[in-house]
Order: C-alpha cells, then sequence, then structure tokens
C-alpha cells in the first residue's frame, strides 16, 4: 500500500503467511531530487521467522529499536543511537533500485538490520545477468541487480572466514519508462532461509 502527499511517500507491504505467520514494512520517506527516510516500522512473527521481531527507525535522532522474543519465549529490548547515513534504504531497496542506473559499475546502499542489536549495513549493489519472460505470450527483456551485504571491519572478516557472511540478495526488474519490480531471491531476514518472491503474472523459462 502507498500514499503520496506532495514530496512525502507512506508505504506499507505486508505479507500473510499460510501458517499465520506476519511480515509488515512501514516506511515513510522523502522523494525529491534524492529519496530520504523519514520513519521505519518492521515487525515480523509467527513460525516462519527464528524470533518474534519488531524493529523502529527515526532518521532525524538517529534512535533504532529492536525488540525480540527468544527462545525462551522472553522479550529482550535493544535501543541504540546510531550516526545514520543519507542513503538509509529500510524498506525502500526495491523502490531505490528502479531508479539505479544499470550502467553503474557499483551503487552504495546502507541498511539498519537486527542481529539481534541494530547494526548498520553496507548494501553493495552491482548488475547481474539480464533474463527473459513472457508477459501475455510476449517476451521481455529483465535486467538484475546482485546485492552484496558488506557487514564492515573486523566482523565483516570474520563473518567470510567462519562462512557465516550474509547470503547476496538478487533482484529482477523491469527496465523502461515505468520500470517495476519482477521477482527477488535471498534471505528476507538476517540470518533467514532464501525465499523467493514474485508477481504471478510473469512467465519465466525453466520455472519449475
Amino acid at each position: 500500500f502507498q500514499t503520496v502527499n506532495g514530496t512525502r511517500v507512506s508505504s506499507e507491504l505486508i505479507f500473510n503467511f499460510k501458517d499465520g505467520s506476519l511480515y509488515r514494512e512501514r516506511v515513510v520517506y522523502l522523494q525529491r531530487r534524492t529519496f530520504q527516510l523519514l520513519t521505519y516500522h518492521l515487525n515480523a512473527k509467527g513460525k516462519s521467522f527464528k524470533h518474534d521481531t519488531e524493529m523502529s527507525i527515526d532518521s532525524a535522532s538517529g534512535q533504532t529499536k529492536v525488540v525480540e522474543t527468544g527462545d525462551d519465549g522472553k522479550e529482550k529490548t535493544y535501543d541504540e543511537h546510531l550516526k545514520l547515513p543519507a542513503d538509509l534504504a529500510n524498506g525502500m531497496v526495491t523502490t531505490v533500485l528502479l531508479d539505479v542506473d544499470p550502467k553503474a559499475t557499483q551503487t552504495e546502499l546502507s541498511m539498519v538490520v537486527a542481529t539481534p542489536k541494530p547494526r548498520l549495513v553496507k548494501l553493495l549493489v552491482t548488475r547481474g545477468a539480464d533474463d527473459s519472460f513472457l508477459a501475455g505470450g510476449v517476451s521481455r527483456q529483465a535486467i538484475s541487480f546482485n546485492i552484496k551485504i558488506d557487514l564492515g571491519g573486523v566482523v565483516g572478516v570474520i563473518a567470510s572466514l567462519v562462512g557465516k557472511q550474509p547470503p547476496d540478495i538478487r533482484v529482477w526488474v523491469l527496465p523502461g519508462k515505468a520500470p517495476g519490480f519482477l521477482k527477488s531471491q535471498g534471505p528476507l531476514y538476517a540470518g533467514g532461509p532464501i525465499w523467493k518472491i514474485e508477481l504471478s503474472s510473469p512467465d519465466w523459462p525453466g520455472k519449475r
């Protein structure tokens, strides 16, 4: 769901799972010459997730908060004040990708993730391989972007050495004057499984 009031955009993404789990992202941002995140709220709960998690971000104050339910059923709260960069993209990654120059060697974005404490990471976006798909029996071309999560510093080095580097995320978009999201593949949350999210209408050759 998305509403626009001048340069201010309010967007909400909801996934309702068959097992009763819920994933909800709410973000408010400005769209001018650049995108600017104002507030963000995430709620993920149910059997599809390792832990029930709620996270909020206020970019103006730099205040971030994560409330997570542990294995013992008790809630733990992590409040962190972070120096948030202008390219913060929580809840906006797909929107931003629609405006990324496919010819760019690399585009960097920032994101706060729950690990379970709020942690600022970099998203390194590079162009992937093109793919063809069918829409209404007509062959179309999609471009893809590969997103690598850069943990940074010593933590990033250790993660790569012990095999705990987060897997890359791949996103396919329809290019053109009115670009649009087609599908994505990767974890939906830190430490989560690889999930594929796609529109129901395009037909991808070789899809099983």
